[in-house]
């Protein structure tokens, strides 16, 4: 096991990484708590010293493109309405149920979200009540991996820590501490740290606790462990890095520029003031009275003047730079702008099909990463199966459906295509049936179960057999081609 100093040392060094200060702003800007937030400015006063300009705009917008990027690669990724995970085997289907459920799409969903906000995710495993191990979503700021090179007893660990709150005793408020798990092939061990001191949690039952616990119907308590650390990682790309690397600096200027045109439109829509002839020593208090009272005084036998200047903002620059970067962000996102689909410059199904491609490509990177990741789990989802049902199912024996992702289309272009599609389907067919004279029964009908995409194998015994009947398989086709044809169509 770790020891204390080691763990609060690998969670120091992990807290300071570049990896996880990047997945932090990550997770800033998906929270819509972009740079601009910080933004001020300052100017130097009469005196030569620095200060901030307390008349400049405190609202700062942050614009929502990152989110949205996101939660596009996240729905599109698994829009596919089958199962994540399939099989020819009708055993292993019915086996396979209570493991890849929509439970699971739901945590995968968050999983590739959160990866592609902070650049990693994880999942962790667990049994429920029913003994089926199950996954469960992890955020991985919070997860330190240790290898066993760096361990003083020379094995992988998992360090997963997460902020809590301890209510004591006599005390007004609520006291911040860190709860601690360190996780190993066997046991779990629970720490807590308070005031930067880490000792173990004596709130725990069983400290250290093995990986699964199981009561009998008598109450008597069984302990077993998964033989493995129950953490399985999933990685944005190759590096780990955020989805928000390529496009902060777009996103950075269309705030900076939103921001400055508004503080410009507030700050100029009542125009210049223009004071002749002023002798007073405190501008200051001049400003003040303009922009609160609406009213200064002015000394009654001397020249000067009160006027107000409006000038013209460069509104339509500004638009156009801004327009501009919201290009540059979806572009290099690779996500999709739904604001053109909005605007009607998309109206058949080939253009707005045409729009998901950068988006598509996008998923395809998911596609590969995740199926990494799937593999890990479900060998060992197939483990507990074979080790259950006395069975020797192996990765071969499953496939996943990942890569048929759902777009937004036009119905009528889609009802156009399915029946162009049963036309063709027909032409084909019939093209079969004038060669009929040419061709024996058998080559004929498995050419026609070709078209129809039929079995052949299945309906061959109840195919024709005498010669007349050979004369009217066109006859005998007419309502299989037919109900083929319907469904199409």
């Amino acid at each position: 096991m770790l020891t204390i100093e080691e763990i609060k040392k690998f969670i120091d060094e992990d807290k300071t990484s570049k990896r996880k200060k990047q997945a932090e702003i990550g997770t800033r800007y998906y929270e819509h708590e972009n740079d601009i937030k910080d933004y001020r400015i300052f100017f130097y006063n009469k005196d030569g010293e620095l200060k901030e300009d307390p008349n400049r705009l405190n609202i700062r917008p942050c614009s929502g493109f990152f989110s949205e990027l996101i939660d596009q690669k996240t729905q599109f990724s698994l829009s596919n309405d089958k199962s994540i995970v399939d099989t020819d085997n009708t055993q292993l289907k019915e086996l396979l149920k209570p493991y890849i459920d929509e439970e699971l799409k739901s945590e995968l969903k968050e999983l590739i979200r959160y990866g592609s906000i902070q650049g990693f995710s994880y999942l962790y495993s667990f049994k429920n009540e029913e003994d089926i191990i199950k996954f469960k979503f992890a955020e991985g700021l919070g997860i330190v991996e240790v290898e066993s090179k760096y361990a003083s007893d020379k094995q992988e660990h998992i360090i997963y820590w997460y902020k809590d709150k301890l209510k004591g005793i006599g005390q007004e408020k609520d006291q911040n501490i860190v709860r601690i798990q360190v996780w190993d092939s066997q046991y779990t061990y629970y720490y807590v740290m308070i005031n930067n001191t880490i000792t173990a949690d004596n709130e725990c039952e069983l400290n250290p606790r093995p990986h699964t616990i199981y009561i009998d119907e008598k109450g008597r308590k069984y302990y077993d462990t998964f033989g493995f650390i129950p953490f399985f990682r999933y990685d944005n790309n190759r590096k780990q890095i955020s989805d928000l690397k390529p496009i902060k600096e777009y996103i950075d200027d269309y705030d900076l520029i939103k921001y400055g045109l508004s503080d410009n439109i507030l700050r100029l829509s009542d125009g210049y003031i223009c004071v002749k002839g002023f002798q007073g020593d405190n501008i200051d208090e001049l400003v003040y009275n303009v922009r609160n009272k609406k009213v200064i005084g002015l000394p009654s036998n001397s020249e000067g003047g009160f006027d107000v200047k409006t000038i013209d903002i460069p509104y339509e620059a500004r638009i156009k730079a801004m327009e501009q970067d919201e290009k540059d962000i979806y572009r290099f996102g690779m996500g999709l702008n739904t604001s053109d689909l909005s605007e009607g410059n998309y109206t058949n199904g080939v253009n707005i099909k045409s729009r998901y491609s950068l988006l598509d490509m996008k998923c395809d990177k998911v596609t590969d990463n995740l199926k990494i990741l799937l593999k890990k789990i479900m060998k060992v989802i197939l483990d507990e199966i074979n080790k259950k049902n006395k069975t020797d199912f192996t990765l071969k024996d499953i496939y996943y459906n990942l890569n048929q992702r759902q777009t937004i289309t036009n119905e009528l272009d889609n009802a156009t295509i399915e029946q162009t599609k049963a036309n063709t389907q027909q032409i084909k067919i019939n093209t079969l049936l004038n060669l009929q004279a040419k061709l024996d029964n058998e080559t004929l009908m498995q050419n026609i179960c070709e078209v129809l995409d039929i079995d052949y194998e299945e309906i061959k015994n109840k195919l024709p057999k005498n010669e007349d009947d050979i004369n009217n398989v066109e006859n005998n086709l007419d309502s299989l081609i037919n109900d083929e044809v319907i469904e199409s169509g």
